[in-house]
């Protein structure tokens, strides 16, 4: 039987907030922190993260490429981290282009702003697309024709509007509630689409790695290529093995001393040693295999936490509160031309604002601690709602000169 790996990476910074109070409200604009003297600025965590997980990955990707023909990667970089490398790390950028000079490299699109806006203002959602899909374009020459939503967040209203919007393929979560029966490891169509192709996460093996693989308490451990291998060859129904992660599971979320860059040296070798095996871009899947079944998913699946749904940014009263609000504003901030405006609005829709607000607890909690650069989710809330209120007077400012203009 023939097998593929679909091996997908996600790469993304947020535009983290400085310590705003709510007594600069009203009179400073500078939301987000790009003091180097702050050792979670913006520019320093882009500074870190590339020495750490980008460059090193990158560069090991590129000598795999080299070196093995038949070994092909796929990727989706959001607007916000684009804007950061252009900024601060050229040379990252410069990396992630050389891997997309050799064209076994396929980029997926996605939100410019790693948003949510698809759940909350679809012409916004629309918009950012479209946005980073230009941008896509200007920095690797390629026009992306696979989609993934903002943390895989994923239902049957996305499937149909990626299928009507042209899009050969969408990424979702394979995950065992919708699936029922079914394995992730086939292609599927989603429900009520006519063209559109499905590509499901294996959660369990890529989360093997993403999560799991420096965890000296897991029963896995050491997880070598030679067992990983054994597992997926031991799954009796198969014929695409998606491994959808984080980039920065290389180096930053799995320590190099963890061994997780020798895993991936020895990936691609010993998978293609055998005639039968082989890896693929999203769209030679997509063009390749036929489809399984359809796949209804009415209620959202995402990625995240335990439950794989949204509640990871939109779990309690907080993040509910903060999320309304800020999409609350944007008929007015879209129709003020203000484009500093606009983009401030549209840096404070990343979903990882709300992510860092999130009040669960147990192995969750610890995760959300992890990535958030706040002591609590209640001090997230608060400094992200005190640049809310400056963002809403800047608004009602702007209707103001509206309603004077209006009546001069």
């Amino acid at each position: 039987m023939s097998r593929s790996i679909i091996f997908y990476l996600h790469a993304h910074q947020p535009w983290r907030l400085r310590n705003y109070t709510i007594f600069e409200a009203t009179q400073s604009h500078n939301y987000f922190d790009t003091d180097d003297a702050n050792s979670n600025s913006n520019r320093r965590v882009i500074e870190k993260v590339a020495q750490k997980s980008y460059l090193p990955t990158n560069r090991k990707l590129n000598a795999l490429l080299d070196k093995h023909p038949d070994f092909k990667i796929n990727l989706s970089i959001t607007g916000l981290l684009l804007e950061q490398l252009e900024a601060w790390a050229p040379d990252v950028l410069t990396s992630f282009q050389d891997l997309a000079s050799t064209g076994r490299l396929e980029i997926a699109s996605e939100t410019y702003y790693h948003s949510l806006a698809f759940f909350y203002d679809r012409p916004e959602f629309e918009r950012q697309v479209e946005q980073h899909k230009r941008k896509i374009e200007q920095l690797f020459g390629q026009t992306p024709t696979v989609f993934r939503n903002t943390e895989l967040a994923y239902n049957n209203q996305l499937g149909q509007w990626a299928d009507q919007a042209g899009f050969k393929g969408i990424l979702a979560e394979g995950w065992d509630p919708v699936l029922g029966w079914r394995s992730p490891n086939f292609l599927y169509r989603p429900a009520g689409a006519e063209n559109i192709k499905l590509l499901l996460k294996n959660y369990r093996l890529s989360d093997d790695i993403a999560f799991r693989f420096g965890n000296r308490d897991w029963e896995g451990w050491p997880l070598t290529v030679d067992k990983f291998i054994n597992w997926i060859n031991g799954t009796d129904h198969g014929e695409v093995f998606n491994l959808f992660m984080d980039y920065e599971t290389f180096g930053e979320h799995q320590w190099e001393d963890t061994g997780i860059f020798d895993f991936l040296e020895d990936l691609p070798e010993k998978w293609l040693s055998k005639p039968d095996h082989s890896f693929m871009n999203f769209s030679e899947a997509i063009d390749k295999l036929e489809v399984k079944d359809d796949i209804d998913i009415q209620n959202t699946v995402t990625w995240a936490d335990t439950e794989r749904d949204l509640t990871a940014w939109l779990g309690n009263s907080m993040q509910q509160e903060a999320i309304k609000a800020v999409y609350d504003l944007g008929e007015t901030i879209m129709g003020s031309g203000d484009w500093q405006l606009i983009d401030d609005w549209r840096r404070l829709q990343a979903s990882d604002h709300f992510y860092y607000m999130c009040t669960k607890w147990f192995s969750d909690g610890d995760v959300h601690a992890y990535f958030s650069p706040y002591k609590s989710p209640y001090d997230a809330f608060l400094n992200f709602m005190n640049v809310y209120h400056d963002l809403h007077w800047r608004t009602a400012i702007f209707q103001d000169n509206i309603i004077q203009k209006e009546t001069v």
